[in-house]
């Protein structure tokens, strides 16, 4: 059987400050419930600009300028004005932070079915700032097109269409793509083209920071937290091939994988799966990002007098693929499940997804060098009431070692602070779910010094009121010994075939002359 590995990964973040106020739930709900409250008038004020968002260390550290070690030798909160760092780039080793401009002129871009209307000043503006960005072809700028009047954009507007602002301005729109139909509203839609466009661009930059091949991808699999259908079937999807159109993946075929904030999980899972099957050869793993969860713990964070650090939508891309003898191998007979008959106590779901798999293999917690859980970033979790997630995940795992022996009590702190990390990610649900990880991870078992990882996935599937139960999954990665796939029993695994194929003939041809 093929080994897997993770080869590559990339991460985007786009600002898009107009966007938290015209369309994340919770100020879109106030504006409904409440529209004269205190909170609408006071949320502008706590906006951050691009250039405080590309200095804002966890953002540098999602990007990979910054190495996620550095977030420890900074004391929290990084929302300090004396924490910001000074002059970082927009342009990360792992991916990028985009401005909201360029990123609506995408959002055009991916619309197949003319949807999406923007203004002719507008377009003029981003055509010239998005041939400048070196991932963004002639090809996808010739879909950008010519614009529209300013007042035929607005008619759409008053009947029905998603307004798209920038800097307060109205500057295109997204029609509806059906007049009844709910679930191809202009909401909708725009939901949809916003997933898709920043998957768009993390799969563009997955190509660009690793130097592949688009055309050796053979599958891919989309994994956020949106579904896009229609009245016959709502979640029918599919965002992995209409990335894969636009990223240039001309072989690939591809279907979404939908688990909440697991899905990233299951989502690698199942491309490792893939792989070491010889199903494919190369699958990616994408999702994009979600632009209603913008300013989700905005009411906190203005009480309290901090900005509205929801203020970036997510997206990932990752790259699996066989056995390489560098890439870190997936581990997918070390799989870590929440079964149906788990329970939901914070000790079965640690012994499930943890010590269950490691039991497996024969480790105990203290053979994992890196515990990948939610990664959310403290600053905006703390504020809102939910503490450091990543710090309690770690305080569970280690609760777990004590209670099975396999840590000593006096041993917990230390084992925390070696094994946890400092989460960095936007509350974009699925992004924070182990994914923030990959990248680092391949770093810290090729060039680095650690030997074993583990990524978790965890989901709340309540919240789409079909069942009560909890979610997650794990898998477990380690440093590849170098013995890369085409080597087997001292041969290369092309001359094996050759063998088994003659022998087979042979066999064949003994048959035939009795």
């Amino acid at each position: 059987m093929v080994k897997p590995v993770l080869k590559a990964a990339s991460y985007v973040l786009v600002h898009t400050p107009d966007m938290i106020m015209n369309n994340g739930t919770t100020q879109t709900t106030e504006k409904v419930v409440n529209p004269d409250s205190e909170y609408l008038k006071e949320a502008p004020k706590h906006i951050r600009t691009f250039e405080q968002v590309v200095n804002y260390l966890p953002n540098q550290v999602y990007i990979g300028n910054e190495y996620y070690g550095k977030l420890k030798e900074v004391k929290q909160p990084w929302t300090d004005e004396d924490k910001y760092l000074t002059g970082a780039s927009k342009d990360g080793k792992k991916g990028e932070i985009l401005p909201q401009e360029e990123f609506i002129g995408l959002i055009k871009i991916c619309d197949v079915f003319d949807l999406v209307h923007l203004s002719k000043e507008f377009t003029a503006v981003v055509k010239e700032k998005l041939t400048n960005h070196k991932l963004i072809g002639d090809n996808l700028i010739a879909r950008l097109g010519e614009g529209d009047d300013p007042e035929f954009i607005q008619k759409l507007v008053d009947d029905h269409a998603e307004g798209l602002y920038n800097q307060d301005k109205l500057v295109g729109c997204v029609k509806r793509a059906h007049d009844v139909d709910v679930n191809l509203s202009a909401h909708v839609m725009f939901e949809n083209l916003v997933a898709k466009a920043s998957g768009l661009i993390a799969a563009l930059n997955l190509i660009d920071k690793n130097n592949i091949d688009p055309n050796s991808v053979e599958y891919v699999i989309e994994c956020s937290e949106e579904a896009c259908g229609d009245m016959n079937q709502r979640g029918g999807g599919n965002f992995a091939k209409s990335v894969a159109e636009l990223a240039g993946f001309t072989n690939a075929s591809g279907s979404d994988a939908r688990g909440f904030c697991a899905a990233p999980t299951h989502a690698l899972i199942q491309a490792t799966s893939h792989v070491a099957a010889g199903t494919f050869k190369n699958v990616v793993v994408l999702a994009g990002g979600s632009t209603a969860k913008l300013g989700m713990n905005g009411k906190d964070h203005v009480k309290k007098g901090l900005p509205i650090i929801e203020d970036v939508v997510g997206a990932f891309a990752a790259l699996i693929s066989e056995n390489d003898g560098v890439s870190p191998i997936l581990r997918n007979d070390l799989v870590g499940r929440h079964t149906v008959g788990t329970g939901s106590s914070p000790q079965a779901v640690i012994t499930s997804l943890v010590t269950n798999p490691l039991e497996k293999a024969g480790l105990t917690v203290k053979d994992v060098d890196r515990y990948s859980s939610e990664m959310q970033n403290p600053d905006i979790t703390k504020p809102a009431g939910a503490g450091d997630v990543p710090a309690a995940n770690m305080k569970m795992i280690g609760a777990l070692g004590v209670m099975k022996k396999q840590l000593e009590k006096k041993e917990m702190p230390a084992f925390i602070a070696e094994s946890g990390m400092e989460g960095w990610a936007p509350t974009q649900g699925h992004i924070p779910s182990g994914a923030p990880y990959f990248g680092f991870c391949i770093d810290d078992l090729t060039t680095g010094d650690l030997n074993r990882a583990m990524i978790i996935g965890k989901g709340s599937l309540f919240l789409g009121r079909m069942t009560n139960l909890f979610d997650g999954v794990s898998i477990i990665l380690e440093r590849n010994n170098g013995e890369a796939e085409e080597e087997q029993g001292g041969l290369p695994k092309e001359e094996i075939k050759k063998q088994v194929a003659e022998a087979m003939r042979d066999f064949a041809k003994s048959l035939i002359e009795g």
